[in-house]
């Protein structure tokens, strides 16, 4: 884990790319003491340890199947999915036996990848891990301080600019969303989860690659949904421009899908 030292930060954003009804808004300064975060998203090996020790199922496991993008359906698995029952059922599928272990459902193996951010993890199952592990999930300012790596203001977390110098920086879609995904950033579905440069406190994958739960609600005082930051491989700016530092979005604490993982925060011992 790495220490995120205390200070007082500008968070949020106003700028013409936010989304007002996100509250992303307004920038504001906050305090906050120093506390530790990991430098990756738990990955595919972390959480099997967790399952090993604990015999934990979890939810998509026990519900039987969860939803996986459209292009990344394992073909034996493709037989037995449909289509999701809700607006995005263009490029989500309910695929029977999708879950950590079979992140494509079926067919696929979370042993193929076991660098790569463990997904098809609910808020639930995320909380149950930090639990076990003596950690917890992040509150929102601090995923967003830690995601700043040092850079107060800028859209991600190395400047503003997606692309610095031709050089990509995280791993969202390429192309037309969802017909045509070009990988140039070099991944179609999830990369490892310590691909690209680290942000300025050395943190990793902090946009992109997978949407991550915090603590929060993503209204306060109301647990229906909880809040995720960070965007996905599934970002693009046609739709989703959310993986920038100061976006947002919410999801319920039971949902999973194959673009949405985890990683833990944690207080500082007393002594530091």
């Amino acid at each position: 884990m790495i220490v995120i030292p205390v200070g007082r930060r500008l968070i949020g954003s106003e700028g013409s790319d936010a989304y007002e009804a996100d509250g992303e808004g307004p920038v504001r300064s906050v305090a906050c003491p120093s506390f530790l975060m990991d430098r990756t998203a738990v990955t595919n090996l972390e959480f099997a340890r967790f399952a090993d020790d604990t015999g934990y199922v979890t939810e998509a496991e026990a519900a039987g199947w969860s939803f996986v993008f459209v292009a990344q359906v394992h073909p034996r698995a493709a037989e037995a999915s449909r289509p999701a029952a809700f607006g995005a059922s263009d490029w989500w599928m309910t695929v029977p036996g999708a879950s950590w272990r079979a992140p494509d459902g079926p067919g696929s193996d979370y042993r193929d990848r076991l660098d790569h951010p463990c997904v098809h993890v609910s808020w639930n199952d995320a909380s149950t891990y930090a639990l076990w592990a003596g950690k917890r999930l992040p509150g929102e300012v601090e995923w967003e301080i830690a995601a700043r790596g040092r850079i107060e203001g800028a859209r991600y977390p190395w400047g503003d600019e997606l692309t610095p110098g031709g050089v990509h920086r995280c791993n969202i879609w390429q192309g037309r969303f969802p017909i045509e995904n070009t990988a140039e950033d070099g991944w179609l579905s999830t990369a490892p989860a310590e691909s690209y440069e680290p942000n300025g406190y050395g943190l990793y994958n902090m946009v992109g690659n997978t949407w991550e739960w915090t603590a929060d609600d993503w209204t306060p005082g109301h647990t229906r949904l909880k809040a995720m930051r960070g965007g996905s491989y599934l970002c693009h700016a046609s739709y989703c421009n959310r993986y920038r530092v100061s976006a947002r979005t919410g999801n319920t604490p039971n949902a999973t899908s194959s673009h949405l993982g985890f990683r833990c925060a944690a207080d500082l011992p007393e002594s530091e």
